[in-house]
């Protein structure tokens, strides 16, 4: 393991040279006290090293040095082919230069690795979408991610769905896209909406299916024209998308049902609740009655999505509060023991 990682360290120091301890500490997971102690012994390894002071410090290779760690692994080669989701990229329209760039690779490579690398791709295949959906790219999903490669700031036309059953209203945002993200087969577009006289800086996340219309935004006076927008260097796609959907799952459970479980019931409770809202429940359970049940105060959506989502537990789950809730499974109750207490030959 401290061989992968002395490597990985050699080539973060050719690829960006002036890193710091701390920096590398970060990139490497480990503490500075290691990356001093690794630095050592890459000097000591051969590989010319060093860490200077000063505003330009950091660690460095000696002028003129590559090292010669590039040679790709069989497992990197057969990993290196699985990196990109064939959808996706047909999605964004790079299937084309994904083909060729792949070609070029496998030009470059020793046969033995081109072979690793190609059965990667007779036994792997990514699918992004979920079951039962049927996947299909936004239009306007290629022209937003070259505004994304291109740090292009964007007015976009966008429908916000409406509250209770009313119909959806359009709303125009500034927007610079800072990323794009493929989430269980829909595409959503990250960005930040630019601090305005009424309006302050703010990030955001729409469907990329709800865009509407999408334009340059206008300039403002003494922009240059096709100026980029600056890109703040701190900004983390994967850490900010992490964030936000955990918080966007949590926002939807907005009501929270009181419940009565068997032991069978609390078992089965996380194949029909929402995740976000079960380990808090979970935590804040009391112990087990006499009769073995625990009752927990349970997060979710509605009272419809826990009436159709409780209903799957059966008797093992018993609604205690709130009590329009309880009275639609004592209603539900009785039309089930009617149904079943008569016998089919009753029924006809």
């Amino acid at each position: 393991m401290r061989a992968a990682r002395l490597i990985r360290m050699a080539l973060l120091v050719q690829s960006s040279p002036g890193l710091t301890a701390a920096a590398l500490a970060r990139e490497l997971e480990v503490s500075e006290r290691t990356v001093i102690r690794d630095a050592q012994a890459l000097q000591e390894a051969g590989v010319p090293i060093r860490s200077e002071r000063g505003r330009s410090g950091g660690y460095h290779l000696a002028p003129g040095h590559r090292t010669r760690l590039t040679t790709l692994h069989p497992t990197e080669a057969e990993t290196l082919y699985l990196s990109g989701l064939p959808t996706a990229l047909r999605d964004l329209g790079l299937s084309d230069a994904a083909d060729t760039a792949r070609l070029k690779l496998s030009a470059t490579m020793l046969p033995s690795l081109r072979a690793a690398a190609e059965a990667s791709t007779r036994r792997f295949h990514l699918d992004a979408p979920a079951w039962f959906r049927e996947p299909s790219a936004p239009d306007l999903l290629p022209e937003l991610a070259r505004a994304v490669w291109s740090d292009r700031t964007v007015e976009l036309a966008y429908a916000r769905p409406g509250r209770d059953g009313a119909p959806p209203r359009t709303v125009t945002r500034l927007l610079e896209p800072y990323g794009l993200v493929l989430k269980a087969g829909v595409w959503y577009v990250v960005g930040r909406v630019p601090a305005r006289d009424t309006v302050a800086e703010a990030w955001r996340t729409y469907r990329v299916d709800r865009v509407t219309a999408l334009a340059d935004a206008p300039r403002a006076a003494g922009d240059e024209p096709g100026a980029p927008f600056v890109r703040d260097p701190s900004f983390d796609l994967a850490a900010h998308w992490l964030a936000h959907s955990a918080g966007f799952a949590r926002a939807l459970l907005r009501t929270t049902v009181t419940l009565r479980l068997t032991e069978h019931g609390l078992r089965r409770l996380p194949a029909v609740a929402d995740p976000a809202g079960i380990g808090e429940a979970l935590a804040a359970a009391g112990a087990p009655d006499p009769a073995g049940r625990v009752t927990l105060d349970l997060p979710v959506e509605s009272e419809d999505v826990a009436f159709a989502t409780l209903t799957e537990l059966g008797a093992d789950a018993e609604v205690l509060a709130p009590e329009g809730l309880r009275a639609r499974f004592r209603e539900h109750a009785r039309a089930l023991a009617a149904l079943y207490g008569a016998g089919p030959q009753d029924q006809r």
